[in-house]
This record gives structure tokens, sequence and C-alpha cells, in this order.
């Protein structure tokens, strides 16, 4: 089995344009057996009260509601169309936010009965100002944001990863994704802000702790190699180290391309096979 577990479509307002079809017949060239298509689900709108990014990085985050159903439709006629050559998965990528779960909770349950395969991720944080900002929008943006942090980076990758397991732990209902998104996504800039490589005692306890618990729940991670083709990122996510302690825990890791163009569909495959084949 060959297997494209995140993928996005024409309706992603930070993507190519490309057509989701066009991605789909890209992957049965290239023998993908299954391949999910997982869009980014609308934020809660009040997100943007709280929101201290430009505001570009707000807008074309994600779909908007008004999206939802023409996204689902197309991902079905998709899903029919192509049965005989491919299973096509139709789900969303869904952020994560502390204070917003009851709204989150509400939108899984409307339309995760429509759904076969989610991602939950997180691409906020709390930054500057307290307000919510982009982890993965551009490097001026996360500089604003996160400037006290960047200082003190291990301080940066105890934050993120502290967001990343309370969204392991939330009750987002029966319909909670079961796999989290590209969950060291905070280092998309490592390079450009010299991030060190290493972490610290107190974060190789507290990814050990993320990763217990994501065992416990019987969940999978996102084996996301997009970050090996960002200028100052040049690794996938999370870290081969990573990766490779979610293995010795028995974790499932599932290849995700995270393509939002036809081009990236399959996008670094082979660096990631002998994990995804262990």
């Amino acid at each position: 089995m060959k297997r494209d577990g995140h993928t996005h479509t024409e309706f992603c307002p930070h993507g190519s344009g490309d057509a989701a079809e066009a991605m789909v017949q890209k992957a049965i060239k290239m023998r993908f057996t299954e391949y999910s298509i997982t869009e980014h689900a609308p934020l809660p709108p009040e997100i943007a009260e709280h929101f201290g990014g430009t505001r570009e990085g707000l807008d074309t985050a994600s779909i908007s509601i008004d999206q939802v159903r023409l996204y689902l439709d197309l991902a079905h006629q998709l899903q029919a169309k192509y049965a005989d050559q491919i299973k096509i998965n139709v789900g969303f990528e869904v952020d994560y936010f502390e204070d917003y779960e009851t709204w989150t909770k509400e939108f899984l349950d409307e339309y995760g009965p429509e759904t076969s395969d989610n991602l939950l991720s997180v691409h906020f944080m709390p930054g500057k100002d307290d307000k919510l900002w982009c982890v993965d929008y551009t490097i001026d943006d996360f500089a604003e944001g996160f400037a006290n942090l960047i200082a003190e980076p291990q301080n940066l990758f105890e934050r993120f990863t502290r967001l990343e397991l309370a969204a392991t732990q939330s009750d987002l209902g029966q319909y909670k994704p079961t796999r989290l998104g590209h969950i060291t996504l905070i280092r998309k800039f490592q390079d450009y802000f010299k991030l060190p490589r290493q972490l610290d005692e107190k974060n190789l306890w507290l990814m050990t702790e993320l990763l217990e618990e994501i065992k416990k729940r019987g969940y999978e991670l996102d084996l996301n190699t997009a970050g090996l083709y960002k200028e100052y990122c040049n690794e996938i996510y999370p870290t081969r180290r990573v990766v490779q302690q979610a293995k010795e825990l028995g974790i499932p890791v599932i290849y995700g391309s995270d393509a939002h163009s036809i081009r990236e569909v399959g996008h670094g495959y082979h660096e990631v096979e002998d994990f995804i084949r262990e």
C-alpha cells in the first residue's frame, strides 16, 4: 500500500490553485493506492478578535464556512469518479485552539459524518501581547510575534509542544481527528533564526510525554515531508529523531506530502519510505 494522508485542493486560499482532480491523477500515476484530501477547516470566527499577526495570514489560513459544502461535494465526486483506481479519503485538517474547543467540536459534529480521514494541527500560538500569531506564515510575522521566544528557543519549542499535547488530550467529540499534523511545524524557519537542532532535557521529556499520550490514545502521526522543501526548514516534520522515537513506541506514522499543488504530490516519499515500511 502506498498512501498519502495529507493533501489540499484548489479551495485552499494559500495554495497554488491547482485542481484536486489533477493532483489525484498524478497520485495515480505515481502508483499511490490511497490518497486523503484534507482541506484546512474553517477557523472559529472569534479568532479574529484575538489575532495579532498580519491579517492576510489569518484570512488565507483556511477555507470559509461558506465553502465547506462546495469542498465536500468536490472531494466526494472525486472519490466516486476514481474509486476503481485509488482509494480516496475525504476530510479536513482541523486547527486546534485551546479556547475554542466547543466551536471545533460543533463543526466536527456537523461535518464529521461526511469524512473518513482527518488531521488535527497547530498553526497558531500565543505570542506578542498575548495575541495569537501564525507559526508558519512569514519570517517577518514570526519574528514580530515570537521575538521573546526566539531569544530563548527552548521556550519556543516548549510552548508549541504543550499546545500539541493539549490538542492530543482535548475532547472534540466522536469525530475528533486521530492523526496529529506536523508536530514540529514550529521549526519551519529554524535555519533563518538559527534555532538549536537539539532539544534540552526538559523538552526531550515533554516530547516523550506527547508521544506517549499519542500512543495511549491510539492516534497516528503525520510524517510530513513539506518541511524538506521550505527554504529555512530543510527537514521533515516531525524531526527524524522524533519519528524514530514514535516508531519505537509503536505509533503509526502516515506519509503526508501536504501537497498544495500538482508538483508537490508525492514530494519526498522516498526520503521517508524506510520509516513507513518498517
